[in-house]
């Protein structure tokens, strides 16, 4: 658990949490991992949520599918994010959701009601995990606000003009983790519009790309 500890320290969820105590904790939270190879399903719509799921490496993408079989990309996770806490916490029992292997990952499961609940060996670091669960779905909420943000937008390139903003931080050159595909997916736009779109934004110097590296200008 020493290695996995490297990688988890980095979640909000285990904030303040010592490699000792982490240690310790894996047992008792019935810490287990998984691997998948990509585009293997970790959680399909429908699947019970009893569990944290956490990206030790790899990455997973959060998708929907509607009636008509069309997917919708909700967001993309990568070490060391986490995802099914909001829904555990909810009490959700069946996923609304599929969660995928967008490559070969490593997955950390986490049995959610282990961490809420003290256990019977009076833990110190419980107080700590459910002070950061509360934490880590705050943050989660942030983010839904902010594709909702995204998604509230009327036309394809303030879509986009939203989506590069989240994603361009302090830097004017910055990677999306989405092709083409997969970008009007999470934007629920239509690919040849969003393309075009690109393109004139690109005409009139607003912005240079290169597949999904892109510079505001």
């Amino acid at each position: 658990m020493k290695n996995i500890y490297e990688t988890v320290k980095d979640n909000p969820l285990f904030h303040g949490v010592g490699p000792g105590d982490f240690e310790k904790m894996a047992g008792c939270i019935e810490a287990k991992t998984k691997n998948y190879p990509k585009d293997d399903i970790v959680l399909l719509a429908g699947d019970n949520v009893g569990f944290v799921g956490l990206v030790l490496s790899g990455s997973v993408r959060v998708v929907k599918e509607d009636i008509d079989g069309n997917i919708m990309i909700l967001t993309e996770l990568t070490k060391p994010d986490t995802f099914g806490e909001a829904f555990a916490c909810a009490g959700i029992e069946r996923s609304p959701v599929t969660v995928m292997a967008a490559e070969e990952s490593e997955i950390l499961f986490i049995n959610y009601k282990k961490v809420i609940a003290v256990c019977s060996l009076t833990c110190g670091f419980h107080s700590k995990l459910i002070e950061n669960m509360l934490s880590l779905i705050a943050r989660k909420n942030l983010m839904l606000n902010q594709k909702i943000e995204i998604l509230s937008k009327r036309t394809t390139r303030e879509k986009l003009l939203a989506l590069f903003e989240i994603h361009q931080n302090t830097e004017k050159k910055f990677k999306l983790p989405y092709n083409r595909e997969e970008m009007a997916q999470y934007l629920c736009v239509d690919r040849s519009a969003m393309s075009n779109e690109l393109c004139k934004m690109r005409d009139e110097g607003i912005l240079r790309f290169h597949k999904n590296v892109f510079e505001l200008l």
